[in-house]
């Protein structure tokens, strides 16, 4: 199973990719002469659906991005914090009843 994480990444990268090429697509449908402007409406409808589908996308990667790390720093802070040893007794001296 892939950690949180990776999945982030993967969701950023999704968005990030998918952002750009529709970005693309368009200016290039946009600057084209062959073709209609219903073909361009049509593209471009279909361009901004897809965008706003890769933000929220990205805002679901950038979200589960804050949680991994926010739940990896406890875990850090007790990995780096010295361990504390009990005390032991002085020699010659040994607990009466316990």
């Amino acid at each position: 199973m892939r950690t949180a994480r990776g999945r982030a990444a993967i969701l950023l990268a999704a968005a990030a990719w998918t952002i750009w090429v529709w970005t693309t697509r368009i200016w290039n449908i946009a600057n084209d002469p062959a073709h209609g402007f219903g073909f361009k409406a049509v593209h471009t409808v279909l361009a901004v659906v897809s965008i706003a589908f890769a933000v929220a996308v990205g805002l679901i990667g950038l979200r589960l991005r804050r949680e991994a790390r926010a739940a990896a720093a406890p875990q850090a802070r007790q990995e780096r914090a010295p361990a504390v040893r009990e005390a032991a007794p002085p020699a010659g001296r040994e607990s009466v009843g316990r």
